[in-house]
């Protein structure tokens, strides 16, 4: 199945194309992950290009899981702010305890998010400010 995942996000597509189909078939496909599948993205993700994360931190909160939480976390450190609100904005879906608990124990993210809040356009604010009355909350 990661096969499957890396070469429909490796695809060539119009950016409608991803966001209007791509991103629900990667979701489906991620939902039949099995462990092993789940070992190897965690094991490449951080070699892939930018436009790649970018594109699976988009469609991650298929299930919630931990598996998807670690790679989210992971990408927070990166100095791209796009994908960093893409990450912030997909980790809103992430509201089990244990998940909120991740992030709050990270005050990297929570800075960040505040600091991008002052100058973000008012879609990203939006986003920014539900993030933070649903980890708080």
């Amino acid at each position: 199945m990661y096969r499957e995942l890396d070469n429909l996000i490796s695809a060539h597509t119009t950016e409608d194309s991803w966001y209007d189909d791509g991103c629900i078939i990667a979701g489906e496909i991620l939902s039949e992950f099995s462990s092993k599948d789940w070992e190897e993205l965690l094991s490449k993700v951080l070699t892939k290009p930018l436009e790649w994360q970018k594109k699976l931190a988009y469609c991650m909160d298929s299930s919630c899981n931990m598996y998807e939480l670690t790679i989210l976390l992971s990408f927070l450190s990166t100095e791209d702010e796009e994908l960093f609100e893409i990450c912030i904005d997909t980790l809103r879906s992430f509201t089990a305890p244990e998940s909120k608990q991740m992030i709050l124990d990270d005050p990297f993210i929570l800075s960040r998010v505040k600091d991008i809040l002052l100058k973000a356009s008012k879609p990203v604010k939006e986003i920014l400010k539900d993030f933070l009355v649903k980890i708080y909350y």
